[in-house]
């Protein structure tokens, strides 16, 4: 797999991530440095592990989709991204919550977290599926969480002053991306 493509992979999988982290800084009283970090080393561990449970999970299964890897990752990575392209058209249509600022609890960080790496544990299945091997792997899960906790950094900071603006559309590009990498996969896969 392509350096580009793993950038590409990166940035849609975060997008969720940078959404909610823009929603996050929107919402919070006060959003320094300290809960920026916070917010943005929860995000980024999760897209992080969860690419790494997906992949080795998958492992068990792996030789009865060997066939089907293409269809696999194409069906995943489509799935995915149509999910991200619906949640960012939905978002776009809600009116913005006038309650008051709000603080972060813990619990709701963590579930957030969870929520939005959901889509990373299928895409470490993927990267079993297409036979993806380790030390591109490894590469490929810290590029996925640094690219996370850079952006969910930066989100916390934009919800301040863009939240409403970008929010929906970073998901929506997000979800873009990954249906164009399934199915330059799938192409490659099947023509060449």
């Amino acid at each position: 797999m392509a350096f580009s493509e793993i950038i590409f992979i990166a940035v849609g999988l975060s997008a969720d991530a940078f959404s909610v982290s823009i929603g996050n800084g929107m919402g919070m009283l006060k959003s320094g440095v300290g809960k920026a970090l916070i917010i943005a080393v929860a995000f980024g561990g999760f897209q992080t592990l969860m690419p790494l449970a997906g992949y080795f999970a998958s492992l068990t299964f792996t030789g009865y989709i060997a066939a089907y890897d293409h269809v696999v990752a194409l069906a995943l990575l489509a799935f995915i991204g149509g999910r991200m392209i619906a949640e960012g058209v939905k978002s776009a249509r809600e009116i913005p919550d006038k309650r008051a600022p709000r603080s972060l609890s813990v619990s709701s960080l963590l579930l957030q977290a969870i929520a939005t790496s959901i889509d990373a544990l299928i895409v470490g299945v993927g990267f079993s599926a297409v036979g993806l091997p380790l030390p591109e792997l490894a590469k490929a899960v810290i590029l996925i969480g640094s690219t996370t906790f850079a952006l969910c950094f930066a989100g916390v900071y934009a919800g301040k002053r863009f939240g409403a603006l970008l929010g929906p559309r970073a998901e929506i590009i997000g979800g873009l991306i990954l249906i164009a990498i399934g199915v330059k996969i799938f192409v490659e896969d099947m023509f060449l």
